[in-house]
């Protein structure tokens, strides 16, 4: 498995399936655990049809950190290559979050805030690297 970064806006509309928020409160990391699973991943969840990928990423952040009030802006394009498998496309967003209230009773568990990336990962495969550009995108920034 191969986890590809392209420039913002390299990978056509149409094919960006996923949107991931890496998103931070009080300088942590915010973290969610799905209700089925015991490892920790970067908010985030499927394109629904009609529906503008940052608006995707507005809505993931919401309904998986209870985010109410936030600052989001899209970082990178990406893809998850996988022999065998066509490959899938998604949009990496940074989010700084000002307040998280309540969490929706929808698939997510838990959410907690780390100084960095949690050891035991949903996708090990993929989140080290999307959170790897954000932070050089942010590091830019300075």
């Amino acid at each position: 498995m191969e986890t590809i970064i392209y420039t913002l806006g390299e990978v056509k509309d149409e094919e960006l399936k996923f949107a991931v928020i890496v998103a931070k409160f009080n300088d942590k990391y915010v973290y969610v655990k799905h209700k089925d699973r015991t490892t920790w991943e970067i908010p985030g969840g499927h394109r629904e049809v009609n529906e503008k990928i940052d608006e995707t990423a507005k809505r993931e952040l919401r309904e998986e950190t209870g985010a109410t009030k936030f600052n989001i802006e899209a970082v990178c394009d990406y893809s998850v290559e996988k022999a065998g498998y066509d490959s899938s496309y998604g949009r990496v967003y940074y989010a700084k979050v000002e307040e998280l209230g309540t969490l929706p009773d929808l698939e997510i568990g838990e959410v907690k805030l780390f100084d960095g990336m949690p050891e035991y990962l949903t996708y090990p495969e993929i989140q080290p690297f999307l959170l790897e550009a954000v932070e050089e995108k942010n590091n830019r920034k300075k």
